[in-house]
């Protein structure tokens, strides 16, 4: 047989490589959807599973102490404590360290940081952190119902006055656990960093418990394909739309550009207080 035509019978044209080349660029082009949705869908499983962690940690520190929530800001005033760690001075970032949460997280350091690190916001944590911004490194993107979980009130006519903050408030206060707030994805719009956001360690409520006619700055962070994952009192995690948003000018972020807002109602704190 003539080599050279078995030659040519056997050789790729450029035409036939070409065509190969188109065809696993569609497969690629048909593909690379679908594995991106996965690895979202992955990490707000991840996240969800973290949530739902935090709030199991905050129900065995309740049950070790006479039924109280852990405190969110233990004596705010000097602002050196929170749920997920503690600093040595009000201009430091917090440390994972003595946060009132922190030992019932797990036995081993790397359990503790996976359970308070998000999958989705890792990557801004740490660009937050390059860039020596934020101050709330330890909480890893979770912020916890600190105005009526993690502080002790009482109503008093249209307010909620503070009998306490180093204790959280009492578990038997909570009528409707299923449907209270405790952790979810969180962030403050401050337009800071690249994804022009920082951590922070809680989810405020729609109207400010002392001042019930103001707003804070919103702080769920809808991170997930624009869902955030709620970890609510009795344990149970969903994930949840954005219902409304609402900026007080104290940051130029406009925070719908960045997915910060709010669950539920916003004439209300019924899905925060008790």
């Amino acid at each position: 047989m003539n080599p050279r035509l078995h030659n040519q019978h056997t050789a790729f044209s450029l035409i036939e490589l070409l065509v190969v080349i188109a065809i696993i660029a569609l497969l690629l082009g048909a593909l690379l959807p679908g594995l991106a949705s996965a690895r979202k869908t992955a990490r707000q499983s991840v996240c969800s599973s973290n949530a739902r962690q935090l709030q199991l940690a905050n129900a065995l520190y309740t049950g070790d102490n006479n039924e109280l929530h852990a405190p969110g800001a233990a004596n705010i005033i000097s602002n050196l404590n929170r749920w997920h760690g503690s600093r040595t001075h009000p201009s430091e970032p917090f440390k994972p360290i003595g946060g009132s949460l922190l030992e019932y997280f797990g036995d081993s350091q790397g359990i503790s940081q996976s359970i308070r690190s998000c999958p989705s916001f890792s990557h801004i944590a740490r660009d937050l952190i390059q860039q020596n911004i934020g101050f709330e490194q330890s909480a890893g993107g979770y912020g916890y119902n600190n105005a009526f979980v993690g502080t002790y009130r009482f109503k008093k006519i249209d307010q909620w006055v503070v009998r306490t903050d180093l204790t959280g408030s009492p578990l038997h206060t909570f009528m409707h656990p299923t449907s209270t707030l405790s952790f979810a994805d969180a962030a403050i719009a401050t337009g800071q960093g690249s994804a022009g956001v920082i951590e922070y360690s809680f989810i405020e409520p729609c109207f400010w418990p002392e001042f019930p006619d103001a707003r804070p700055d919103p702080s769920i962070h809808f991170r997930h394909s624009k869902t955030a994952n709620i970890a609510w009192l009795d344990g149970h995690v969903s994930q949840q739309h954005m219902s409304f948003t609402q900026p007080t000018g104290l940051y130029p972020q406009n925070p719908r550009a960045v997915n910060v807002g709010w669950i539920g109602p916003c004439d209300s704190n019924t899905l925060f207080e008790p």
